[in-house]
């Protein structure tokens, strides 16, 4: 093992991993996003969630074959830059830890939001201040206090979206309703139909429905710090279908039966305004606390995320070796405090454009989503096309209907940057990504590409 692996502390467990696995799909995405894809697609945004973690699923099986065949700080960025190139990888750790960042704006601006329910005099920028102090406060903690956290967070989120389906569908079987909402599994095809937006807002609805599974690739950083990435890594990976099935079809299915899908705004969170409406209003309090737990969860794993793959990073010669820094509990703790200083921009953003921030964000953290998992796919596809029959066979998690799904992932994946080009809200992402990855490419050429190719583990400190 090399020194900068090993100066990482393996303190996540077999438990850990899977409710980290299990709470990344239950986030803003699904808790405050979901209500952009309802007023997109209306009910067809089913159908979008089904087809959209379809395709999560064959990115996180080609992921998971990776981590357990070589589970390395750096994960997919390690990945990129062995079956790509140094460039690709280069471009793929850096976008990763932006993706990490534009993704904790969009949660911090989601949790302000959701205090507002509280405190509606409040600015939403103090609540983006007080959170970035706690959360990084946790992550420079030891990993087994990030876990443990995760955890816990992760419990409370699964516990009440199970609690919150059957709360709805006894809603929808009793009839009880104190609002003016009628409740009805009707409602999922009299108000329009499947497709009250037509084929068209069903398609544009991706651009939100695939930022809802942004962050799912955590599993792959998990690998460099697993006590046992070959049994803790496929577990996680294989809940992926009953989390799309449980997290967003089924809970955003009873929330359309409980109230029509026109009837749901995007100033809340929909979880807390279906159940204001009927006219329970300790459960929208109840659901708030969860809500405002999903953003906090969301948050401490992106810091983690980001924080890992620059490690892996400086190991590879492609970031200053500064941010190689380790403390005595095996924590990078120098990315974690770049990432929390970066996130102030979200305190900035939030004080200058706060009706518009969201919706700008979340596009273009589906850019830098779609860019990484399209180098996951392709970097697979390479590594798979390289092996032999026999290396193939010893795969110890394959990825499955190879090479077919791969090829259909990448295309859809590839589909998703164009369909970013036909609205005005997400066409902002396009430009901004594209600026990135020109700016990031002129960095490579000035600086990584005139050094060696290489270990740099060596300048992994401990301090």
């Amino acid at each position: 093992m090399r020194k900068g692996a090993a100066a990482l502390s393996r303190g996540l467990t077999a438990r850990h991993i899977r409710f980290i696995a299990l709470g990344s799909a239950i986030g803003t995405g699904l808790f405050y996003g979901s209500s952009e894809a309802i007023s997109q697609a209306g009910p067809s945004a089913l159908l979008a969630y089904l087809i959209g973690g379809a395709v999560v699923f064959v990115v996180l099986r080609a992921l998971g074959e990776m981590a357990v065949a070589d589970p390395v700080p750096g994960s997919f960025g390690e990945y990129a830059s062995r079956h790509l190139g140094r460039l690709p990888g280069f471009l793929t750790g850096w976008t990763y830890t932006f993706e990490m960042i534009i993704v904790c704006i969009a949660d911090v601006t989601a949790l302000a939001v959701y205090m507002g329910f509280w405190f509606p005099d409040v600015p939403r920028w103090v609540w983006v201040l007080a959170t970035l102090f706690v959360i990084g406060a946790v992550n420079l903690a030891s990993v087994k206090v990030f876990g443990e956290l995760e955890f816990w967070f992760s419990v409370i989120k699964v516990a009440a979206i199970i609690a919150m389906i059957i709360g709805g569908a006894a809603v929808l079987v009793f009839g009880f309703s104190a609002g003016q909402a009628e409740p009805a599994v009707s409602n999922l095809w009299t108000n329009g139909g499947m497709f009250p937006n037509g084929f068209e807002g069903f398609l544009l609805s991706f651009a939100v429905v695939m930022f809802a599974f942004g962050g799912t690739e955590i599993i792959g950083v998990t690998a460099g710090e697993a006590a046992d990435p070959e049994k803790t890594i496929p577990r996680a990976v294989n809940t992926v279908p009953v989390r799309v099935l449980l997290f967003y079809v089924l809970t955003l299915g009873v929330i359309m039966s409980i109230t029509p899908w026109q009837s749901i705004s995007s100033s809340g969170s929909p979880f807390v305004e279906i159940f204001q409406s009927l006219g329970l209003t300790s459960a929208a309090t109840v659901l708030n606390v969860v809500v405002i737990t999903a953003a906090l969860s969301a948050i401490n794993s992106d810091i983690f995320g980001a924080g890992r793959m620059l490690f892996g990073m400086v190991e590879r010669g492609q970031a200053p070796a500064i941010m190689g820094r380790v403390s005595r509990n095996g924590v990078p703790w120098m990315t974690v405090v770049i990432m929390t200083g970066a996130l102030l921009v979200g305190v900035v953003l939030n004080y200058a454009i706060p009706e518009n921030v969201f919706t700008v964000i979340a596009s273009i953290a589906t850019f830098a989503t779609v860019w990484v998992w399209l180098m996951i796919m392709l970097s697979h596809y390479r590594a798979r096309r390289a092996m032999s029959a026999e290396e193939a066979a010893a795969l110890k998690f394959p990825s499955p209907l190879w090479p077919y799904a791969q090829i259909a992932a990448i295309a859809f994946l590839v589909f998703i940057f164009v369909l970013l080009a036909f609205s005005a809200d997400t066409r902002v992402a396009l430009l901004v990504g594209a600026a990135w990855l020109a700016l990031l490419t002129l960095c490579y050429w000035l600086g990584v590409a005139r050094r060696p190719s290489g270990d740099r583990a060596a300048e992994v400190e401990v301090s």
